[in-house]
């Protein structure tokens, strides 16, 4: 039952991923045929990150009410309704109205199942899950490429993704029983741990909480390196080096590669070291990748290796952060500060790629690294920080 369930939960991680790139791939599409600026896909995600950082923040409440197996399988269910609205929306204000349960799904199966697999499961699985994410994240596009390839529309693109889900949402409802016959913990069950019901923390009680404001920022400094690194690296390439556009595109793909490879090695890694080391040898690989993409090395090679050299070390960093959560919280306030950790990390993917935008636009692209840069040395600090608190 325990392997069952385990599986179950890896299959839920890859369909956490598989709807995160849709709307980027489908886009050149959609805004033609509802004849709106192609900027207009900005309004779209923006409503589902404050929908991914409404529900995340809500995660501890509501597993403490509901457990954290019913509100997996209730949030993907509002997930793939939302994608199968998407398939059959009659305009873009519709696309926006359904992005709000969209993220709210979103933000609510991330928070409750990275907290279970952190109360629950070893370092390695947490690694392998999102490695997992990473699996769905690149097989997203290819699902849309297919309905596109076949003149089916991006609207079967979204169909076919939704129908998954559906099917997900099936497997989560019966296994419910597995989740509540885990060891006991408040993630487990509806009420809270067995020894009587617990209030859900306000979010000034978790903050106040010694440690919390670094690992919060922790997060954030590390959404803003990867997602700032997957919008701009091409962007980088072209503008800043002279790459040619068709090369820069398939260098910076390698990017998440390197972050789905990394999580895959790392995975193998956690059974020797523990989760700070990891996180520390994480940093160290970034560095790595920020320092080669600042060296004058011929032929553009220092930014082509730097950046999958950063990818790779961004890999371990996340699940890792997420995994020793409990250790230096303690399970009782562990949903709670995953909840808070997730709405950060949402903020972050949210507001740092638009600053450097403009940092690009009205200083200089060549920035990029050293726009990286920044945010590891405030996230290195943050993490001693954390240890010396916490440790």
């Amino acid at each position: 039952m325990v392997g069952l369930l385990l599986a179950i939960i890896y299959l839920a991680f890859i369909s956490l991923g598989l709807p995160d790139a849709l709307l980027g791939s489908a886009w050149p599409t959609m805004y033609r045929q509802f004849d709106v600026p192609v900027s207009f896909a900005g309004g779209i995600s923006m409503v589902i990150s404050a929908g991914t950082v409404v529900s995340a923040l809500l995660s501890d409440r509501l597993t403490l009410r509901f457990g954290a197996g019913r509100v997996t399988a209730v949030s993907v269910g509002i997930t793939a309704l939302a994608l199968l609205g998407f398939s059959v929306a009659p305009n873009y204000w519709v696309l926006m109205l359904l992005a709000v349960p969209y993220g709210l799904g979103a933000g609510a199966v991330d928070a409750a199942l990275n907290n279970y697999v952190a109360l629950h499961y070893e370092s390695h699985h947490m690694s392998w899950l999102h490695c997992m994410w990473g699996i769905g994240a690149s097989l997203g596009p290819y699902v849309m490429g297919f309905a596109l390839s076949n003149g089916q529309g991006w609207q079967w693109g979204y169909r076919y993704i939704g129908i998954l889900q559906v099917v997900l949402t099936a497997i989560l409802l019966l296994s419910l029983p597995m989740w509540r016959t885990r060891r006991g913990g408040a993630a487990d069950r509806p009420g809270g741990a067995s020894d009587g019901p617990k209030k859900p923390l306000t979010l000034r009680q978790i903050v106040a909480i010694p440690g919390a404001k670094e690992i919060f920022v922790m997060f954030f400094c590390y959404s803003a390196v990867e997602t700032t690194s997957g919008l701009w690296a091409s962007s980088y390439m072209v503008l800043g080096h002279g790459i040619d556009a068709v090369t820069a595109a398939s260098w910076a793909s390698l990017f998440y590669a390197g972050i789905t490879v990394g999580r895959f090695l790392s995975g193998f890694m956690t059974m020797r070291f523990d989760d700070p080391t990891m996180i520390r040898i994480g940093q160290a690989t970034v560095a790595i990748g920020v320092i080669a993409m600042l060296l004058p090395l011929p032929s553009n090679v220092g930014v082509i290796i730097g950046l999958i050299v950063v990818g790779l070390g961004c890999a371990p960093i996340y699940p890792c952060i997420i995994h020793s959560t409990p250790a230096y919280f303690g399970e009782d306030k562990s949903q709670a500060i995953v909840g808070v950790q997730m709405a950060s990390a949402y903020v972050g993917s949210m507001l740092m790629p638009p600053v450097f935008g403009l940092i690009a636009n009205h200083v200089s692209i060549a920035l990029f690294p050293v726009f990286l840069g920044v945010f590891l040395v405030l996230m290195v600090v943050m993490h001693e920080r954390l240890r010396r608190v916490r440790g």
